[in-house]
């Protein structure tokens, strides 16, 4: 049960005292017990209106845009959060055009927000960016020091080869 006054998690739904700021797990910001109820109340109200399709009436607005399959996929991830998605595609996406087509992902403006933390969500999932030591990134490769730090990576290998081992990264 969610105790209004305690704050908790968004992610993992960890409960924490009052006076806590970040979850200690995920490193997100916490919220109230009062706006993770009220996310709850949204998120029913939008279950029991889900299904219906957007329509030419609705205030829709494009919140990515990618390949079709990209584009198909995401929309599966707001089907599950029961956000009410549209793909549209641009001229060349008739097979008509030069060009590689560009689809859409349009979703009610009310809506928007949720459905740009799912992106992001995503994206770093994807990524997974966040598991990944930034300490490597200033690295310079010095072909006159014994050993170089590659910057793409982050390996370390002896300077007698131009190519990273671990990566390829060239520095020829």
């Amino acid at each position: 049960m969610i105790e209004p006054d305690l704050k908790y998690c968004p992610q993992c739904r960890d409960e924490y005292r009052a006076e806590i700021k970040i979850c200690a797990a995920c490193q997100v910001e916490l919220l109230t017990g009062r706006q993770i109820l009220d996310l709850e109340d949204a998120r029913r109200r939008r279950r029991s209106e889900f299904g219906g399709g957007l329509t030419a009436a609705d205030d829709i607005v494009p919140v990515h845009q990618a390949s079709l399959v990209d584009v198909r996929h995401l929309a599966d991830l707001f089907k599950a959060e029961f956000i009410e998605s549209l793909i549209s595609g641009d001229e060349s996406s008739c097979g008509k055009g030069c060009c590689a087509p560009k689809y859409y992902l349009n979703v009610r403006r009310e809506d928007a927000a949720e459905a740009m933390a799912i992106l992001q969500a995503e994206y770093r999932r994807t990524t997974a960016l966040e598991s990944h030591g930034a300490d490597h990134l200033d690295g310079v490769y010095d072909q006159d020091a014994g050993e170089a730090l590659c910057p793409a990576c982050g390996a370390v290998f002896e300077t007698t080869t131009s190519t990273c081992p671990d990566c390829g990264l060239c520095f020829a």
